[in-house]
């Protein structure tokens, strides 16, 4: 199944072959994604935020977002997603869409490429990936934290860093 992971990134984003990641949680996520949306890594998405040529949207829920996100990340959510709530982006920016995981934020990249935006990417591995690289996340006090809003019991055994909230 690992080529599987390299094949999706070659044919389907930008991803660099990144070691860090844990083969057996990208050849899961991998079997969830649609393949629709171009996939980006952690570290790809580190340097777009270095250069400040980047838009982050957090594709969760409230709850899960005040327990903590992506430092600057726009939260759009999932279930009642409006792009009302992204109007003042131009649709020609780069926007980099994350969730737990990337099962919920691939629904909303597709939404935002049907409205006209360009570049469109989502986060490979999502916030779990971006904590178990050792980057930090921020609650809503805008306060590091390492609390992470477990999305469902199923995913939480591949968090590996930070500490789960149920």
């Amino acid at each position: 199944m690992w080529n599987l992971f390299v094949l999706t990134h070659l044919v389907f984003g930008s991803v660099s072959q990144d070691s860090t990641i844990n083969p057996e949680f990208a050849d899961r996520l991998s079997s969830i994604y649609r393949h629709s949306i171009p996939l980006t890594s952690v570290n790809e998405l580190k340097g777009m935020i270095m250069n400040q040529g980047v838009r982050i949207l957090d594709a969760r829920e409230d709850d899960e977002f005040s327990v903590s996100h992506i430092r600057h990340a726009r939260h759009v959510g999932y279930i009642w997603f409006d792009m009302r709530s992204i109007y003042d982006i131009p649709k020609s920016d780069t926007l980099v869409v994350y969730c737990a995981v990337g099962n919920r934020s691939e629904r909303i990249g597709e939404k935002l490429q049907k409205a006209g935006y360009r570049h469109v990417y989502l986060l490979f591995g999502g916030l779990y990936e971006w904590v178990n690289q050792g980057n930090p996340v921020y609650n809503s006090h805008d306060i590091q934290t390492t609390e992470i809003h477990i999305y469902d019991q199923n995913w939480s055994r591949w968090l590996e860093k930070g500490c789960p909230v149920y």
